[in-house]
């Protein structure tokens, strides 16, 4: 068991934590999008959506414990290598010149930083319903917690909407370095594949931002309207 925990806390162990942690991350990024979308069919897909998860509160509850466990891991993972990498070059750079990086690659640190604020307020919005409780509150006619209208009427609040589409150009830079990043910690890549999961990353990344940002920048241009509680 021992030789198992010194693997974990190796150079290699650590990076394949980060990887699998950051895999299971991105996945959920990708399902909550999927999720959020259905807002473009109408209240009653996003409110079907959000009570069935509410019937649910062991495997809502256990996705949610498994999410913040992944976190932790994730910032533990990439905290420890970034202190490893500053000790392995305790003098710094008399000049620091990036060569063949990218931006969102060496901006992981501190975009991760600035996604972690954002989840907390995030959570406070649309989980506890601590930053706008009149809107959380809200409920439909079949007595389901409206989720449609609370979502347009927060974004339609234009500096929150404006927050949220500045935190997703720090989540698509994050991912776009942070996905092929994903196969490179877990050894899946090779110098051959390596360039195609670069872009994929990319690609990935955009899709996720656009998908993300349009439902703010609707709600904002009333492009999507609630059915109650109107502004």
């Amino acid at each position: 068991m021992s030789n198992f925990w010194r693997g974990l806390s190796s150079t290699v162990g650590t990076k394949f934590l980060v990887g699998l942690s950051g895999a299971a991350l991105v996945v959920f990024v990708i399902a909550h999008l999927l999720g959020n979308l259905q807002i473009y069919i109408g209240p009653e897909a996003i409110n079907s959506y959000a009570a069935f998860l509410k019937s649910k509160p062991g495997l809502l509850w256990s996705a949610r414990l498994g999410l913040l466990a992944m976190v932790i891991v994730h910032i533990w993972g990439i905290s420890r290598l970034s202190l490893r990498n500053q000790d392995a070059r305790p003098q710094a750079y008399a000049l620091k010149k990036p060569v063949a990086s990218s931006l969102s690659s060496r901006t992981m640190l501190p975009t991760g930083a600035i996604l972690l604020a954002f989840v907390v307020y995030h959570l406070l919005h649309f989980t506890v319903g601590a930053t706008h409780p009149q809107q959380f509150h809200l409920t439909d006619e079949l007595g389901r917690h409206d989720v449609y209208s609370m979502m347009v009427l927060g974004f339609q609040q234009p500096l929150v909407a404006i927050s949220y589409v500045i935190a997703m150009a720090f989540l698509g830079l994050h991912l776009a370095h942070g996905i092929a990043s994903v196969f490179h910690s877990m050894g899946w890549s090779r110098p051959k594949t390596a360039p195609l999961l670069d872009l994929a990353g990319r690609v990935v990344a955009l899709l996720v931002v656009i998908g993300n940002i349009s439902i703010p920048i609707a709600a904002l241009l009333g492009w999507i309207e609630p059915t109650q509680g109107a502004l």
